[in-house]
Parts: structure tokens; C-alpha cells; sequence
């Protein structure tokens, strides 16, 4: 019923004694909801002659957009890049259980693979609306496997790619159908990528960011996607760089991570933050993993700074998420989780009378991945509300911005702003109470309550 047909008819909810996220602000205001949707009080008042049919007194606290995660690869013991015999069960679990986490959609998220996974699981995981199952599934993350062997960071390097004389040909040959996928991420330095790119945009495939994002309005469940190319895990240079984006490149996937670091004379992708080489109308978004062990507080710091309305938070969570110590899977690679120190390169773990290596602490119940025997780290297990608190500490920013990092941003970045990612009147009604320490109390997806923490309310 959601904007349909008998919506009119349908019970109006009058959320009150709250402050809504709306234009970049904290309102003292209350929200209005009718079949799913944000409704404009003035118009029920003034032409429909309605009031709301129930109250809901939320105590003072901060109601905000349910947040979006377009960069997840699993959680609770289910990875996305396992092709077993029911995928669909694996992302129904993690759509249940990152509601608890103030997540009402997201992009599931394969790591590079061979291409018989991706034939398998990418049909299995289609659009679908959320709901008290679950948060939406916008669309699928293919991040590789036409990335850098030399940055490729957590992917296996059998496995990754180039594009061979075919070109986008090869892309459909390696993954199979893209009905379900909503982005890419590539590596901009590989031969014929911008042909890859611009191939895409020629089949009518969503790659620019020249199109305000209300032009490029996205689809929802039955309807047909448009893939957004990502550049990332990759050694592009700043040109290169820039001319992925002039081709159609939208997003740059976790930003100082598997790409080669800032150097005055050529600072690589990080240059898109400021480059002057882009179309003045265009966008360029960016994911930051803000779990406090991926990005140092004064890298985030540089960043949001930088180029505040492109930053979209990211978990980059992995199957470990919401697990404890042990060895758990990423795709094709095996992850070891012991509590909050990486291992150092060896075959085995250290045992536990052998000397740690220091480090920094990472926030509350945040715990390095990184691959067994070496130091690389691959993704975290820290759930959203946790960036988004570790974001705000370490950067200094305000909580609206904090906010939209997670939810209006990453709504613009897929084009779906006017449905997602705000408060706006017509928007769908998913949104997530929170108290003033951001710790989530709960969740709501087309109005309906989906998850409650057992002190939580409205």
C-alpha cells in the first residue's frame, strides 16, 4: 500500500516529543506517517480535513533516516561470496540482524571470485523492499575482480582479473547477468576500463554523475537496476583517476585503503577530493571504513574536511560480524578474529605467552581482521551505529553530519534520494530512534516498528 492505491484510507501515525533529521538540522518537530510514506501534516490538516489516528510519544529523542550499508559482505556467520544452495537464507539472516544496528537497506557485497560463484549467488540475491523480515536489498557490490594484484588487499590473487580485447564482454562472461547488481568497483588503471565504463553507459547503465541524483532516481523491487561504477583497490594515478569519473566512475570505495597513498606530486585517487578537473555539477562520493582500526581519526579528519558531502560511512563488515575469536571466511581466504590486536606474518597465530605488538586501542567491541599469518587486514566486524559513533568522536563533526554520512549520502551516491536517506515529505518512512549517545533504541521500515531495544521506544 506503500503511496498506492487505499494509502488515503490508510491509519495515520503522529510521531511526537521528538527532534527529526531534516535539511541538516535537528527539528523540534513531529513526524507524520501514512501507507509507509512521510506524510506533509499541512495537507492532511488543510485539504483532507484528518487528523493522526495514533500517537506515538517518542521521549525526547532523535529520530534520523534509516542508515544504508552499500558495502556489507557478510555478518553472523553468513558470507555472501559462498556459493551454497540457499544464498537467499544467508541474506535474510543479515537483513534481520543489522535492524538492531539502525540499517534499513543495503547492498550485499561480493569479494573478487571465480566466476562460477558469481553465476550462482548473483541470481539469488535479488531487489527486495524491507520490512519486519529485514532490511531492503537495494542491489548487489561486485568489488573486483578487475582490481590491482598489487593492491588487492583481502582478495585472492587467482582469482583476480584484467579485461582481455572483448572488454565488457568479459564483464558479462565473469559475472553473468547484472540484473541484480546496483555497483561496481574496478580499478580505473586497468586496460580499457574507460571502455568498460562507457560501455555500461551506453547500455543505458547508470554511470554518471553529471545527472543530478534526483535525475538518476533508482529503482526499487520489479524494476530494473543501473550499476555504479566504484574505483578502488587500485594504483591509479590522479589522471587516471580523473578519467574514470569523465567516464561515468561515481564512488571511490574506502578511501585510503588498497590504493596508493597521497604523494604531493601525484596524489592518486585521493585527488578526486579536490581535483579541478571535473565537471563543476559532479559529485564525486567516497566510503570511509570508521571503525577505528581501518582509518587513523586524523586521516578521517582530513578527509571530512576535505570534501564533507561525498563521505559515505561503510562497514565493509565481513562474516565475522557479531561473532567472537576464531577463524571464520572471506569469499575464498580464511580470517582469524582474536580479540583486539592483529596478527603479526607467521604461519600460525601467536600463542598467548608470546610478546604482543602494541597498538592504538580501537573503539568498544571493534576487533581487527586480518589475513591469517600476515598483517593484512580484511574488513571489519563493527556494525554501523558503532562508525557512525567513532566517526563523530574522531572527527569532531556535528551529529547531523555524522547522520547523513550514513544515510542521505549513500541514498544520493545510488539515486535515491527522494525515497531514501531523509525525512523529506514522500520519502519512505524507515527510520531509526536514537538517544542522544547515537546507541540505537529502534527501527522503523515503512512506518512499521521492525526492531526495539527491550528499553527502547516509541
Amino acid at each position: 500500500m506503500r503511496g498506492g492505491q487505499g494509502a488515503a484510507r490508510a491509519p495515520v501515525l503522529q510521531f511526537t516529543n521528538c527532534r527529526l533529521l531534516r535539511g541538516g538540522a535537528l527539528l523540534r518537530e513531529d513526524l507524520w506517517v501514512r501507507g509507509g510514506l512521510i506524510l506533509d501534516p499541512e495537507k492532511l490538516f488543510f485539504e483532507e480535513r484528518r487528523v493522526a489516528d495514533q500517537q506515538r510519544d517518542c521521549g525526547g529523542r532523535i529520530l534520523a533516516p534509516g542508515f544504508i550499508d552499500v558495502q556489507i559482505n557478510g555478518g553472523f556467520g553468513v558470507d555472501f561470496s559462498k556459493a551454497t544452495e540457499d544464498v537467499g537464507a544467508g541474506v535474510a539472516l543479515v537483513a534481520q540482524r543489522i535492524l538492531a544496528h539502525g540499517v534499513t537497506s543495503f547492498c550485499p557485497t561480493l569479494v573478487t571470485s571465480p566466476p562460477e560463484v558469481y553465476h550462482k549467488v548473483l541470481p539469488q540475491i535479488p531487489v527486495k523492499s524491507g520490512g519486519p523480515h529485514g532490511a531492503g536489498v537495494l542491489g548487489l557490490h561486485l568489488e573486483g575482480p578487475f582490481i590491482s594484484r598489487e593492491k588487492r588487499g583481502a582478495h585472492p590473487e587467482a582469482h583476480i582479473r584484467t579485461f582481455e580485447a572483448s572488454a565488457f564482454h568479459d564483464v558479462l562472461a565473469t559475472y553473468g547477468s547484472l540484473d541484480n547488481v546496483r555497483i561496481v568497483t574496478l580499478a580505473p588503471e586497468l586496460g580499457r576500463s574507460q571502455e568498460v565504463i562507457r560501455a555500461l553507459t551506453a547500455r543505458g547503465i547508470c554511470v554518471s554523475l553529471g545527472e543530478g541524483p534526483s535525475m538518476r532516481r533508482g529503482p526499487l523491487q520489479g524494476q530494473s537496476l543501473n550499476p555504479v561504477p566504484h574505483a578502488g583497490h587500485s594504483v591509479a594515478d590522479l589522471q587516471a583517476a580523473e578519467e574514470a569519473v569523465q567516464s561515468g566512475a561515481a564512488f571511490i570505495t574506502h578511501l585510503f585503503n588498497a590504493m596508493l597513498p597521497f604523494h604531493h606530486r601525484d596524489p592518486g585517487i585521493v585527488g578526486l577530493l579536490t581535483s579541478d578537473r571535473l565537471p563543476p555539477d559532479r559529485c564525486v562520493f567516497y566510503g570511509m571504513i570508521a571503525d577505528g582500526i581501518h582509518t587513523n581519526p586524523a586521516a578521517l579528519r582530513i578527509a571530512h574536511r576535505t570534501h564533507p558531502q561525498g563521505l559515505v560511512l561503510v562497514t565493509d563488515a565481513v562474516p565475522a560480524l557479531g561473532l567472537g575469536n576464531g577463524r571464520h571466511t572471506l569469499g575464498q581466504q580464511e580470517v582469524e578474529v582474536d580479540g583486539l590486536t592483529a596478527y603479526v606474518a607467521g604461519k600460525w597465530p601467536l600463542c598467548p605467552h608470546e610478546p604482543q605488538p602494541t597498538a592504538p586501542s580501537p573503539p568498544p567491541r571493534v576487533r581487527p581482521l586480518c589475513f591469517q599469518g600476515t598483517q593484512t587486514l580484511c574488513g571489519s566486524i563493527a556494525p554501523m551505529d558503532v562508525c557512525i559513533r567513532h566517526f563523530l568522536q574522531a572527527t569532531g563533526c556535528s551529529l547531523e553530519a555524522a547522520l547523513e554520512a550514513a544515510s542521505l549520502h549513500p541514498a544520493q551516491l545510488l539515486g535515491l534520494e527522494k525515497r531514501k536517506g531523509s525525512l523529506d515529505f514522500g520519502a519512505d518512512a524507515d527510520f531509526v530512534v536514537l538517544d542522544d549517545a547515537l546507541h540505537v533504541q529502534a527501527t522503523y521500515i515503512s512506518g512499521e516498528l521492525v526492531w526495539q531495544a527491550e528499553a527502547g521506544g516509541p
